[in-house]
Formats: C-alpha cells, structure tokens, sequence
C-alpha cells in the first residue's frame, strides 16, 4: 500500500513510524488533502505490529507545522458544504491521532503555530529544538478554535497559560513553551533528531501491551470519572497479565537478560 503521497510522507524504520509534513513552501501548513492522508497513514501503522512508536516532524529548516494551509479558507468560506466536509475531515484527523493507542512523538523545530499546536497537542510527548517558536493565533484571525483543542491544550498547560495563549496570541519561544509544560524536553536543534530516536527506543524495547494500557489509563483519567471506561481499561490490564510478554518479561528477569516482547 501506498502511504505516502506528495505533502505527507510515511516511512518504517527500527520499530519507529515515521509521518512528515511535507509543505516546506507553506512551511508545512496543512491542507486538507493533508489530513485526509495524515488519517490513512494513523490507521496504518496503528495495524502494523512492527511499528512501535509514531514519530511526527516536518520538513525543511523553517517548521514543524505552521498552522491550516489558508489558501483553502476562501473556498471554505463561499460554501457551506465545502465547510461542512472539510470540518468532518478535521475531526476525523484529530481523532485519528488521538485514537492512536500506540506512544506517538511530536519532533518540533521552527514554527509550531495555530494548527501545528492542536497536532502536537495530540501527541504524547513533545520534543523540540531551543530554535522552535509556539502560538495559537486564532484572535488575530477572528476564530474560535474546537473545543476539544482548547480542552486538550488546558489539560496540557493549565487554564491560566491556556487563556494566555489563546488570548494574548502572542508567540511562545520554546524555554517558555517548556515552563508552562506544553513540552517535554528541549535540544539543540543539531541533537534533536538523535534525541528523539533514543527516546523512542526506550519505548520501542518495552512491552507494547503495556504502554497501550499505559496510555488508554491516563487518557481516561484524564476524563470526568462518570465518563471513564474503567472496564475497558481492566480489560487490558488483564490482557497484559495473560500475555506471552508477561511470561517473557518475567523469563528474562530471571535470566538477568533483555526481554524480547512480540506484543502478544
């Protein structure tokens, strides 16, 4: 199957999925067409067993992802349908991403603006270089932004920085974007491939039943406690009990050597 097309490129890699913006002339402003394949590559990899970690980056020098490509607002704008589809696009990419119940990374450098902070919002982890520069503009645009990227960006952030950001719209260098918690890690921007890699393989030599219950647990936590799932999540729980990586985790223990988990 072809993943990759020409503004979003898929590639596998030592247990590491990797998804590029690839708009470097709109400094990877992300289109709908973007998203529409941003959504096929998410449901490939999350059925792909050898794929262990989501690695998300953007091409170039000037930024990870600097916001909705506006050369669609116009159309969007003259036509209630064209709105409606491109909404149900949106929302289909957002759930994408956060659906995905494998560990996904967001690698950041340059701009991370307006829509490029929902997307690394989505993510797990943030990683970025001291280079990188964050902002939600919507007030300089006339627009409200979903609800649950408000929501996800005041669970990340907190209230008090979120109605700073949203508000003020002002620009967020990536120290600052580190001490109000939206990242978790910043790097030279020449380190910060390398640092990201090593992240991952911590990960990608854990047990995949266990980090999926890991982030299904803390999402729901996360939920209003009426809301949570918890039979889904002791259904997991119990999964990973039962699992041959169980035995195998305890096997290597024992035998003081490196486990060797399948996922199963």
């Amino acid at each position: 199957m072809q993943l990759s097309t020409d503004k979003m490129r898929a590639a596998k890699a030592d247990g590491i999925g990797w998804i590029t913006f690839n708009n470097p002339d709109r400094r990877n402003a992300i289109s709908v067409e973007m998203r529409t394949a941003l959504i096929e590559i998410l449901e490939n990899f999350s059925k792909d067993d050898e794929v262990r970690v989501v690695v998300m980056n953007g091409t170039g020098d000037k930024a990870f992802v600097s916001g909705a490509d506006i050369s669609q607002f116009e159309a969007r704008s003259n036509s209630e349908e064209i709105k409606l589809e491109h909404a149900r696009i949106s929302e289909r990419s957002h759930r994408a991403l956060v659906g995905l119940e494998k560990p996904l990374v967001a690698m950041i450098h340059g701009y991370c603006l307006g829509a490029g902070m929902s997307t690394a919002l989505a993510a797990d982890f943030r990683i970025a270089s001291d280079d990188a520069q964050f902002g939600i503009p919507a007030a300089r645009l006339g627009l409200a932004y979903p609800l649950h990227s408000i929501k996800a960006l005041v669970d990340v952030v907190g209230p008090v920085h979120a109605k700073e950001m949203l508000m003020t719209a002002r620009r967020y260098t990536a120290a600052e974007a580190h001490d109000i918690g939206f990242l978790s890690r910043v790097v030279a921007r020449a380190e910060l491939e390398q640092t990201v890699r090593e992240f991952a393989a911590t990960m990608i030599d854990n047990a995949p039943l266990t980090l999926k219950a890991s982030k299904v647990a803390i999402a729901e936590l996360l939920k209003d406690e009426s809301a949570r799932d918890t039979a889904r999540y002791s259904a997991l729980a119990a999964a990973c009990a039962a699992s041959e990586d169980h035995a195998e985790g305890r096997r290597a223990f024992m035998e003081k050597r490196k486990p060797r988990f399948s996922g199963r």
